[in-house]
């Protein structure tokens, strides 16, 4: 059986199910064909197929990222793709693969930031969580912070505590001022007691750190 069949779309499936045990058969058999084959099949019309085969490519990514990382390049062509499914798909396996291939990471971030402003809030997610990777990257960690500092000050308030406490384990003695200055920054301007509460527990735990 190839690959292309044992998606969701080739089962007459409408759940994602099917999608997700194949990745985790992928892994298990560590199927670097199978992998070769979904990535070839993203570029396909058949809008079903390409959409099964990102799904399938992030799973594995976030079980066995060395599986899927010799395709980064594929994978930021993507970004450029006019399927907003395809393109937080590759945000997303490319998140998972940030610490697998900085180099090439770090290189397409003008794409990555450019995706991330015309995308979705799952394509801004995962352009935070390279961001953080990177960010923990002492060759990438300046440029990167700074690209983060950025994206904190611009985001969603929806959004913006959870980029903030995920950022925590690489605030360090270099950045710690900058950061606690945009997170207070924009304390002010969120109306949500949860949210609030949320971004008043990150400063806490900065002072304390």
């Amino acid at each position: 059986m190839t690959a292309v069949s044992k998606l969701a779309s080739s089962l007459n499936r409408r759940d994602e199910l099917p999608n997700k045990v194949f990745a985790k058969q992928i892994v298990a058999k560590n199927d670097k064909a199978a992998v070769k084959e979904l990535v070839e099949n993203l570029i396909t019309k058949n809008k079903g197929i390409a959409s099964d085969c990102i799904k399938v490519i992030y799973e594995v990514g976030l079980l066995k990222p060395k599986l899927i990382a010799r395709y980064v390049n594929e994978l930021i062509s993507l970004l450029d793709a006019k399927s907003n499914r395809l393109q937080w798909g590759a945000m997303m396996a490319l998140n998972t693969i940030a610490n697998e291939d900085p180099k090439s990471i770090y290189a397409a971030l003008a794409k990555i930031i450019a995706a991330a402003d015309e995308g979705s809030v799952i394509t801004n997610d995962h352009c935070a969580g390279i961001l953080i990777k990177l960010c923990a990257n002492k060759k990438y960690a300046d440029d990167a912070f700074a690209l983060l500092n950025e994206r904190l000050l611009i985001s969603p308030e929806n959004q913006f505590p959870s980029y903030a406490e995920n950022a925590l384990p690489i605030i360090n003695v270099k950045n710690k001022a900058i950061f606690i200055q945009t997170v207070t920054s924009r304390l002010s301007g969120i109306e949500q007691d949860t949210k609030r509460r949320r971004v008043e527990k990150i400063l806490i735990k900065l002072k304390n750190k």
